[in-house]
Formats: structure tokens, C-alpha cells, sequence
């Protein structure tokens, strides 16, 4: 994990700029409707659908590839080093409110008091499910084809072509 504190100056420019898009994004009459948002993101692939509800810190980490769907009230947590980049393959289905936490906060006292966050990237391969209310936390790589049950906080790298569930996730199957 890298460390990096949001109270840069550029950083919280940025966070603001990002803050005040996704709420015109959000507020939007037109469902799905990317034209206020792709321009946050690293890249933004074609036939993407994103729901209203959607959050993120900073954007300029976050690729979506081809055909992703992104549920409604998705979070976003991304940090704006390559350390906190947040990769969605291609023909993913994000459920409802699934949090993707590419950021944590200092356990230690004295770190948090000096606002120091940590950032690891987070990356899902091509074809994944990710269920309802899932949490992915950050540093984690899942793989091509699987399937995060919904509730389920995902702490540690899933496999290709595999389903896991729980608190903390466990894989359950193969696919």
C-alpha cells in the first residue's frame, strides 16, 4: 500500500471537481447517461452503463472496459496515485450498492491525526459479477469470469472462474 494525504492542495481540487460532477451525473433525467461523467475517468469503454447513484473520490485512476453495467449508489473510493487505480473489465455487472474501497485510513492515531491514507489498486478482470452490497477492499485482484455474492467482503484475491460469498468472502465453487 502507498500513503498519500488528501489534504494536497491539488488533491482536494480535484476530489471537489470530481464531487460537483457526480452530482450532476446523479442528478441527470436521463438513465444511464454518461456524458457528464466519462470525462473523469482514465478510460471509459464503449456500451457502458452506469446508474444513477454513483460515487467516486477522484476518477482520473478508474477504468471501465466494454459493456460494464454499474448499478445504482456504487462507491467508488479511488485515490489519485497509480497505487490507488480501480480496473473494471469488460462485461462486468456491478450490483447495487457494491463499495469498491481502493482507500484505507491509518489504524495508528498519530497517522490519522495527520490525515495519511492508503491506497492499493483494485482490479477485476473481464466477466465478473459482483453482487449486490459486496465490499472489495483494496489491493485485490479478481479474476476473469467470477462471481462475489452479494453481501459478501472481499479481503483477499479471488480466482478466475470461481464464486465466493461471506464475510469474509470464501469460495464456495468452481464455474
Amino acid at each position: 500500500m502507498q500513503v498519500f494525504t488528501s489534504l494536497n492542495k491539488e488533491y482536494l481540487a480535484l476530489r471537489k471537481q470530481t464531487g460537483d460532477t457526480c452530482r450532476l451525473f446523479n442528478k441527470s433525467p436521463s438513465k444511464g447517461n454518461l456524458k457528464r461523467i466519462r470525462e473523469l475517468f482514465l478510460e471509459c469503454g464503449e456500451g457502458v452503463i452506469i446508474e444513477a447513484g454513483f460515487h467516486c473520490d477522484y476518477g482520473n485512476q478508474i477504468t471501465i472496459g466494454d459493456r460494464t453495467f454499474i448499478n445504482i449508489n456504487c462507491t467508488v473510493l479511488d485515490a489519485p496515485i497509480d497505487e490507488g487505480a480501480i480496473t473494471i473489465g469488460s462485461d462486468c455487472l456491478i450490483g447495487p450498492n457494491v463499495q469498491l474501497l481502493a482507500v484505507s485510513h491509518a489504524v495508528e492515531p498519530k497517522q490519522r491525526l495527520q490525515k495519511e491514507n492508503f491506497a492499493a489498486p483494485i482490479t477485476i478482470g473481464n466477466n465478473v459479477w459482483i453482487g449486490a452490497g459486496a465490499i472489495v477492499l483494496a489491493g485485490i485482484t479478481i479474476g476473469d469470469n467470477s462471481v462475489i455474492g452479494a453481501g459478501s467482503v472481499v479481503t483477499k484475491d479471488v480466482t478466475a472462474n470461481t464464486v465466493v460469498v461471506g464475510n469474509p468472502a470464501q469460495k464456495i465453487r468452481d464455474i
